[in-house]
């Protein structure tokens, strides 16, 4: 039903791919990250939400035709049952289960297990083959509680009211969760966020998603003293950019599963690390396999020997599938 080839995960059964790396004819895609989600196929079957965020960053005519999937309700494609359902990981991210003859195949996508108040929880779904990505997929990788990591923010923002605090996070997903954790923790002062920020924000507001007061991060009509005492979000990129020297006296932050890794966020010169991650850990990886108890495990894009090794130890068969082109945008 499913077997890897260089476009990505294809079903021969089916004759359509899972986040295909380049244009195809038919594509099933998880989720609205760039490492998955591609313009350019001729048909896209996606959620409404992820193919909304498509269309947000590609542009409405990012594939020849689209066709939104309802989480849990199966439909059929040349004989084979598809169904959709929540992974956890950022809005509209979804599982995409493949099942046919009695035996159904569950593409996890990236997935999280932690609770996130800017999308669906990840539902299990029993199956034979349970395909999971393995990003974070190292003993060392065990992410803190999340509700931490921002009061670990907002006491630095306390401490140090005359710099501003500048938070790299992923445009979609990461960014709108630290907003959203934040004012949860009752931040309600207005946050500052980078233009690429602007229209995911606004999407996510129309699903219900209320993330309080944001503002352009600007200063061409004000001084770099209106930025005190703020906090401002933008992408990771942006702050390696001329952007990043408008502000006092900064305090640069990283919103990332990485910043577990002391000499990643070192070179990064990144003075205060946020450990907030929207991939499952290592004991959320292993748990969620010994949760399911599927026959196969197949791991795909990060830490794949890891956990394949865990697999073997704990009486699973598994199989790396050396699928390229994933990176961790959504870390």
């Amino acid at each position: 039903m499913l077997c890897s080839t260089p476009a990505g995960l294809y079903s021969p059964a089916g004759d359509f791919y899972i986040d295909p790396v380049r244009p195809v004819e038919r594509a099933l895609i998880t989720h609205g990250h760039s490492d998955h989600a591609r313009s350019g196929h001729a048909k896209v079957m996606a959620t409404q939400q992820t193919l909304d965020i498509m269309g947000l960053r590609y542009g409405a005519s990012f594939a020849g035709e689209t066709q939104a999937a309802e989480l849990g309700k199966p439909i059929g494609l040349n004989g084979v049952s598809i169904s959709f359902h929540p992974a956890g990981h950022v809005l509209g991210s979804a599982q995409i289960a493949v099942e046919k003859d009695g035996t159904r195949i569950v593409a996890s996508g990236d997935y999280k297990r932690r609770a996130d108040p800017t999308c669906l929880g990840f539902e299990p779904v029993a199956c034979d083959v349970f395909i999971t990505e393995a990003t974070f997929a190292l003993p060392v990788f065990r992410h803190p509680d999340s509700r931490d990591e921002i009061a670990k923010l907002l006491k630095s923002v306390e401490q140090f009211p005359e710099r501003s605090h500048l938070v790299g996070a992923y445009a979609l997903g990461k960014a709108q969760r630290v907003i959203r954790m934040l004012r949860d923790a009752g931040y309600d002062q207005t946050i500052y966020i980078h233009g690429a920020l602007g229209k995911l924000c606004d999407y996510y507001e129309t699903q219900g998603i209320a993330l309080g007061p944001l503002a352009p991060a600007t200063i061409e009509k004000g001084s770099t003293s209106d930025f005190a005492g703020a906090i401002v979000i933008g992408p990771p990129s942006a702050f390696l950019d001329r952007w990043a020297r408008r502000f006092p006296d900064p305090v640069s932050c990283f919103a990332s599963g990485w910043m577990r890794i002391r000499q990643r966020a070192r070179q990064g010169g990144v003075e205060l690390p946020i450990i907030l991650s929207d991939h499952c850990d290592w004991d959320e990886l292993t748990g969620t396999i010994t949760e399911l108890g599927p026959q196969q495990v197949w791991v795909t894009h990060g830490r794949e020997e890891a956990l394949v090794r865990w697999c073997d130890l704990n009486g699973f068969a598994a199989r790396p599938l050396h699928l390229v082109g994933y990176e961790d945008e959504g870390d």
